[in-house]
């Protein structure tokens, strides 16, 4: 599979950073990968899936 090649940046608050390294130390996953999952969630919303 190609590697996304689009990157985007947003500000979160510190506690919000704290939960999103917890959760990817906990799963042994990268932020990105975590993201990436949670915006193909919200398209399953969208779709009606």
């Amino acid at each position: 599979m190609a590697q996304p090649s689009n990157d985007i940046t947003f500000r979160v608050s510190e506690q919000e950073k704290e939960i999103l390294v917890k959760y990817c130390e906990q799963e042994q996953r990268t932020h990105s990968d975590v993201l990436r999952n949670f915006v193909r969630s919200v398209k399953k919303k969208l779709d009606g899936k």
